[in-house]
Formats: structure tokens, C-alpha cells, sequence
């Protein structure tokens, strides 16, 4: 099995977490940072907005399970693509909507999608970019939402 990777960005990682570990052919899911310039940041320091970093999840799938445009369909789901920040925390950097692409088809498809949204008469404010080293969170964020069931207002 040859497993691929996809990276998105979607407000709090915790309740983005929860949503892809329950799609059949994600193989692991991973809170952490991405998009950003310092080296091994922490919570805090992507939390003082100076790094760059936006909180995202790190998702390792089988491509015979599960599509790539199955994960972009969670993805526009979990959250609300058309502010720059979702849940009114605009200037929150870290928040941010973002998909990392780490292949051009992943890029084209994530393209097409956001377009064929847009079409539909929504403003989309997500980024696509290329994905860049993905740095993991401290362990306490790891399947937090599993740890504190309804401390994460994506997943209630």
C-alpha cells in the first residue's frame, strides 16, 4: 500500500482532526503547523501570530480508499471557507483557510474545487500553496477532540 499525503487548514485543528480520522481510508491524522517561516514553532509562538504558521492537520490516506477530492469535499465542510479566519477571529493568523498541496494534480484539484465553489455564489478566502515542512503539535493537541469531547465548536 502506498500511501499519500494531504495537508489542510481549517481554524482549529482539533475539530479537523476528529472529522478526517473518521474517513474511511485515512490512515492518520496529525495536528500541527504549516505555512509558516520559523523552525519547530510552538503553540505559543504560532499563537502570537508572527510565524506564519496556520494550525492544520497532516493526513496520510490510502489513494485506493479514499480520492483526494473525498478529502477536499471534509475539508470545504468543516468549516467556513468564505472569511479569512472562520469563528470571527479575524487577524488570528493561525486560523486561517488554507489547503497545502504536495503534488500538482493535488493542487489542480484543490484549484477546481475552490473555483467550482466560488461558482456557487460563495466567497472563498481559502490559500492553496505549495506544502512546505509540516511541523507536528505537542502531544497534548493530538486527538484532543477525543480526549475533551465538546471543547471544539467545529465538531458540536
Amino acid at each position: 500500500m502506498k500511501l499519500e499525503k494531504a495537508t489542510f487548514a481549517a481554524g482549529c485543528f482539533w475539530g479537523v482532526e476528529a472529522a478526517y480520522r473518521e474517513v474511511a481510508g485515512v490512515t492518520s491524522v496529525t495536528s500541527g503547523y504549516a505555512g509558516g517561516h520559523l523552525e519547530n514553532p510552538s503553540y505559543d509562538n504560532v499563537c502570537s501570530g508572527t510565524t506564519g504558521h496556520a494550525e492544520a492537520v497532516l493526513v496520510e490516506y490510502d489513494p485506493d480508499r479514499v480520492s483526494y477530492e473525498v478529502l477536499l469535499s471534509v475539508f470545504w465542510k468543516v468549516h467556513d471557507p468564505s472569511v479569512g479566519t472562520p469563528d470571527g477571529t479575524e487577524g488570528k493568523w493561525q486560523y486561517r483557510s488554507a489547503i497545502f498541496y504536495h503534488t500538482p494534480q493535488q493542487r489542480e484539484a484543490a484549484l477546481t474545487s475552490k473555483r467550482r465553489l466560488e461558482t456557487s455564489g460563495v466567497t472563498v478566502a481559502t490559500e492553496v500553496e505549495p506544502a512546505s515542512t509540516f511541523y507536528p503539535a505537542e502531544e497534548y493537541h493530538q486527538r484532543y477532540y477525543e480526549k475533551h469531547p465538546g471543547s471544539c465548536p467545529t465538531r458540536e
